[in-house]
């Protein structure tokens, strides 16, 4: 159940992130270059400068809007169970393993 729990909470907060990276993307884009974000970047009728700028801003927007939406839902589901989820804890468990190994050779 707790496994079910997570994935649906995770799904939840991937979801919000991309609705709030969306809005986050057009209004910064909109602010910085005084038009409107392009619909299709890859279009080549869009200016690779243009293009490229929209890419690394919205991948930044993404890449953040998606870490602390992942991080209030594990806050908030390790809150409600009083454990971390199982995946979190099995990647923690496999990178101080993997840190242990390093650390031997």
């Amino acid at each position: 159940m707790g496994n079910l729990m997570w994935k649906v909470m995770a799904a939840g907060a991937a979801v919000g992130a991309s609705i709030v990276a969306r809005k986050l993307t057009d209004g910064t884009w909109k602010f910085v270059s005084g038009g409107d974000s392009p619909s299709n970047p890859e279009d080549p009728d869009i200016d690779i400068k243009e293009a490229i700028a929209f890419a690394v801003l919205s991948g930044a927007i993404v890449g953040l809007s998606r870490l602390v939406a992942n991080r209030q839902a594990t806050k908030i589901y390790e809150k409600s169970t009083g454990h971390l989820p199982q995946a979190l804890v099995d990647a923690r468990d496999a990178a101080n393993n993997e840190n242990a190994q390093k650390a031997k050779k």
